[in-house]
């Protein structure tokens, strides 16, 4: 293969009006998660961006009706697999208010950080190594449509087409430049509790007070965080009663738990779901559990000490890591066992807010770095 060197690092830059032409594309095709349509509609475009910069066919692949695509090189299990998403969390009607826009240092619109210039990079990238004579044979770049749904159809598909992969590469954006080394698990339960309705003012006696329940078990959900680990358990979305003059048969609370590790997110599954009434003859259900596993350390030091080499190599500058309490697609990989770095997409920030943006100048940059690295891990190495 070509040695690793700043001339990827020029192609990249030269190739600059090209990217933020395609995020462009991207951007002004909205798919939000919930809408399998639109969902399948973005998909379409984007496989014809693949076809077209890289003269390849994606495969769409349909779960449940969500629709994914595969850009699978070669006939082999992959080698690396570039993970990617093109669903964003943007309500159909938010581009007529919030068009895209590029003032030569910022691009901004829905999706533009999270992650539809990730997902441009990843074509691009592709197309950085075939203009430069490098076969990307055995490269899969994924293209899933629920990621912000939790990824419940894509899941399976990108751990089966992972299984084998010397490396994951996870396209989510960056707050400043920092790769994602580490990313807490997660996990979401609804704590239910049944009681007894009664009138409240002719016999409340006769009732069992669901709401008082699951107010006395609130501050018991909260301390099963630790701090010192960084584990979160929080209560977020609450509901009982449905008159002002009954009393609540039932109530319900909506937690949010992240641990750092597998130990610390197992222990919260087993203490949450261990939780008892402290009001005589209410019963407490626990639904929910793990949505993604945690991505720890161990599963990216690797990776990230060989980007560290690949941006010397390109003259990009220095590169940190840092942990981080989101969790991505790359909690699976990690999980799974597959070397996986993640945030090697847009540098920007509001992700999921109306100040989303990604900035221009970190663009041709993370898309030589993500072509150095797919280069060095499906042919090791030549870098310098």
């Amino acid at each position: 293969m070509p040695a690793i060197s700043p001339a990827l690092l020029e192609a990249a830059e030269s190739r600059l009006d090209q990217i933020i032409a395609d995020i462009q594309t991207l951007v002004e095709v909205e798919t939000p998660s919930d809408d399998k349509d639109a969902v399948a509609e973005g998909a379409a475009v984007v496989a014809d961006l693949i076809a077209a910069r890289l003269g390849l066919e994606a495969e769409p692949v349909v779960v449940d009706d969500v629709t994914h695509l595969r850009l699978r090189v070669g006939t082999e299990k992959p080698k690396v697999v570039v993970v990617t998403h093109q669903d964003t969390v943007w309500p159909t009607g938010t581009l007529a208010r919030k068009p895209f826009s590029n003032d030569g240092h910022t691009l901004r619109g829905p999706g533009v950080f999270d992650m539809l210039t990730g997902l441009a990079m990843a074509i691009h990238a592709a197309k950085l190594l075939q203009d430069s004579g490098h076969s990307l044979y055995g490269l899969s770049i994924m293209v899933t449509g629920d990621e912000e749904l939790g990824s419940v159809t894509s899941r399976d598909l990108l751990l089966e087409e992972s299984a084998e992969a010397r490396a994951a590469f996870v396209m989510e954006g960056a707050l400043d430049t920092s790769l994602k080394i580490a990313r807490k698990g997660t996990s979401n339960y609804t704590v239910a509790v049944h009681g007894v309705a009664a009138h409240a003012g002719l016999d409340p006696e006769k009732g069992v007070n669901a709401g008082i329940s699951l107010g006395l078990l609130l501050p018991q959900i909260a301390a099963l965080g630790d701090p010192t680990v960084g584990t979160t358990v929080t209560p977020t979305v609450m509901r009982a009663g449905t008159t002002t003059n009954t009393v609540p048969d039932y109530a319900e609370v909506v937690v949010d738990a992240r641990a750092a590790t597998i130990a610390e997110q197992e222990r919260v599954d087993e203490q949450i779901r261990a939780l008892r009434s402290e009001v005589e003859a209410a019963e407490v259900e626990v639904t929910g559990g793990v949505n993604r596993p945690p991505m720890e350390r161990s599963s990216s030091e690797l990776l990230f000490n060989r980007a560290q080499q690949v941006a010397a190599a390109l003259g990009a500058g220095e590169l940190t890591g840092e942990a981080v309490g989101g969790a991505s697609d790359g909690n699976f990989t990690a999980a799974a066992g597959i070397p996986t770095l993640d945030g090697i997409g847009a540098c920007g920030a509001g992700a999921h807010a109306e100040h989303e943006h990604a900035l221009v100048e970190h663009i041709a940059p993370r898309t030589a770095l993500l072509a150095g690295l797919i280069a060095a891990h499906l042919d090791p190495p030549a870098v310098g």
